[in-house]
């Protein structure tokens, strides 16, 4: 099978076949950690949460069958407690640091262990993907990334799930990166239609932590002209707040032609299926 990426989705094309599979609904999913875990509890997991949002996931895609689907998540309470102990995100060396680097990788592996369970509850063909067997990054930025295993996943209607991870960095020896900074990769790569942020907040607000103005539409240069106070995370989090996570994605509609991305709640029962039926119940991101 010859795998080729198009502006217009994800072509997959089987010579053998002479079968052309066309993907111009490919989505990038993520749950927020804040979102399906308590991040000021440490090893806390919203069980309950994830269920209503994989039902969410399997109601959309059994709607839509051209739907394609990969899925991120954070590592909310599980990992970041463990990285801000041992700092790995600024680089590993060391003995004790390279300690700290496998339980930073314990913890988002077990978070995803319930995720990856409650996709199944759900009775959805969910594979993860993990980051750390795949992924080499320099200097906190993926450098490269085997990417046959997740578009083989995409070809044979499994539901791909990455999620921030500790990776082997050339100039730091390890690091983490987000599942923001993955997407930001993947998305240059495939192109998906849509990426879909959901997290506890109801989308960027003009007023935080006062939320009673919600910015619905944001550009690059409405955030350049009138930079939002946005804030930043509840409880431990080494990859950055909401600020952080508004421009890198702004950065990136700019650099993938006619990308959208929406932040917005997942804590509203309903609103990640509305948000993968293209509904915006957030801020919406696009030049």
């Amino acid at each position: 099978m010859n795998i080729q990426v198009h502006l217009t989705g994800l072509y997959l094309l089987d010579a053998r076949r002479g079968t052309c599979y066309i993907f111009p609904m490919l989505v990038f999913l993520k749950f927020g950690g804040s979102l399906i875990t308590d991040k000021t509890r440490p090893y806390t997991p919203r069980l309950d949460k994830l269920d209503d949002l994989t039902i969410q996931i399997a109601v959309a895609l059994q709607e839509n069958k051209e739907l394609r689907l990969v899925l991120g998540h954070g590592s909310g309470s599980f990992g970041h407690q463990a990285a801000s102990e041992f700092g790995t995100r600024g680089g590993v060396s060391g003995p004790e640091a390279w300690r700290g680097f496998s339980e930073v990788w314990y913890q988002a592996s077990a978070l995803n262990r319930l995720v990856v369970e409650a996709l199944r509850s759900a009775s959805l063909a969910a594979v993860t993907l993990a980051p750390v067997s795949a992924v080499m990054s320099r200097d906190g930025q993926v450098a490269t990334w085997n990417l046959a295993p997740l578009k083989a996943a995409l070809a044979n209607g499994l539901l791909p799930v990455i999620h921030g991870d500790v990776v082997f960095d050339e100039a730091r020896g390890g690091t983490i990166l987000s599942t923001e900074d993955l997407f930001a990769y993947l998305a240059c790569q495939l192109h998906p239609k849509r990426i879909l942020l959901a997290g506890l907040e109801a989308g960027v607000w003009e007023d935080f932590p006062t939320r009673t103005r919600l910015i619905r539409e944001m550009t690059p240069q409405i955030f350049t002209q009138q930079v939002p106070v946005l804030g930043g995370s509840a409880g431990a989090d080494v990859t950055g707040g909401m600020q952080a996570k508004v421009a890198g994605m702004l950065r990136l509609v700019e650099q993938v032609p006619g990308l959208e991305v929406l932040i917005f709640s997942g804590e509203e029962s309903g609103n990640v299926r509305h948000a993968l039926q293209g509904e915006n119940p957030g801020t919406r991101l696009h030049c």
